[in-house]
């Protein structure tokens, strides 16, 4: 195989048959292949496993972002988002909320609920929210909260997670997003977020809410102090619950953005960096069957990119209502797209267009 001729160390040649042959690498192997392996066996590895499992379809979906505050009781040095007590910042009102989905009316299939972790607002008060939301759209998907956002609500509730997550469940809860996973690593997010619950603790609420029949995604925060090796664990960790669960629909990767933060001496990783970070995640999580490259974040053009890297999925539609990453510095400081627009994207690259719900459904194909 021409692939294997192009690979001159041994070692690498192996672990690039046990990948085309089907067969699960090691964490071992996962270091070796990122340090060590040529851009573009990574590229034709994490296509090939991309097309064995989507073939050319790349999927995306019609969603309303609300953030319905920055105050947050945490101060992750990464995030340029969050506003302390007496900042200035934004809190929504149920009715700002609702406003905003009654004016979307059937252009969406999905409200994606994230934001600051308010110091006062309870289970009850977000779960009122949904049913507000399922009472104007029965039918759309409410994909909220990331893991730690769940954990304070939760306590302020006198609910323990797996309470908590069924009471949110009750009132109307669909999917937990993957926000918050950041690194798993516990030395590395002593340092980068302190406050914030360990990888293990969100792990466990993303197991407990696959438990309960509640689908999550995944996310990891690279570029910013982390090592290779910090990466192939944080992978690895995933794909054991995976195994576990087969709870997660998707793996996103999130980029560490420079602006507005404690961590901005640190710079951003290259472009190189990125692609290598998805082909390898696309390799390594072979339990995973999506990869999105969330556009708002890493650039519409270098998404287009990746969908030869590993990415077939593009996220939703959105319309220009998320500021977590534009406020970082993102490509993208409006990020807007319709439905068109999101086709043509995918068209210019020669793949196949398909609209899903936010379980991967297929509901239109172009």
């Amino acid at each position: 195989m021409i692939i294997k001729e192009i690979v001159k160390d041994t070692e690498i040649e192996n672990i690039v048959g046990k990948i085309i042959d089907g067969k699960r690498i090691s964490v071992e192997e996962g270091i070796l292949l990122y340090k060590n392996a040529d851009l573009s066996i990574l590229g034709y590895l994490a296509n090939l496993i991309r097309e064995r499992k989507n073939g050319d379809k790349v999927y995306f979906n019609r969603n309303l972002h609300i953030e319905p505050t920055n105050q947050c009781v945490y101060a992750c040095k990464f995030c340029s988002y969050y506003r302390k007590k007496g900042e200035e910042g934004w809190e929504f009102s149920r009715e700002d909320m609702i406003r905003q989905v009654k004016e979307m009316g059937d252009q969406i299939t999905e409200v994606h609920i994230v934001g600051g972790v308010h110091p006062k607002w309870d289970l009850h008060y977000y779960g009122e929210l949904f049913q507000d939301i399922k009472a104007i759209r029965p039918d759309v998907h409410i994909k909220a909260f990331t893991a730690v956002e769940i954990s304070y609500i939760a306590k302020r509730s006198k609910m323990n997670l797996r309470e908590g997550l069924q009471a949110l469940k009750d009132y109307g809860l669909d999917s937990i997003p993957g926000g918050g996973a950041e690194i798993f690593d516990e030395e590395i997010r002593q340092k980068v977020c302190p406050h914030k619950d360990t990888g293990e603790q969100w792990l466990e609420l993303h197991k407990t809410a696959h438990e309960l029949g509640i689908p999550t995604n995944a996310t990891i925060l690279y570029g910013h102090i982390e090592s290779i090796e910090h990466r192939i664990d944080h992978f690895n960790r995933l794909r054991e619950l995976q195994d576990q669960t087969g709870g997660f629909n998707v793996f996103i990767p999130l980029k560490y953005k420079m602006e507005n933060n404690e961590l901005s001496y640190l710079g951003e990783v290259s472009v190189v960096d990125d692609i290598k970070l998805y082909a390898m995640s696309r390799i390594f999580l072979d339990n995973f069957n999506h990869i999105k490259a969330y556009w708002p974040m890493i650039g519409k053009d270098i998404s287009q990119l990746l969908l030869s890297f590993g990415v077939d999925d593009f996220d939703g539609t959105i319309n220009d209502s998320t500021k977590i990453y534009s406020l970082a510095g993102a490509e993208d400081q409006s990020p807007s797209m319709n439905t068109a627009n999101m086709v043509k994207m995918i068209e210019d690259v020669g793949r196949k267009a398909v609209e899903r719900d936010s379980v991967y459904n297929i509901l239109k194909e172009y």
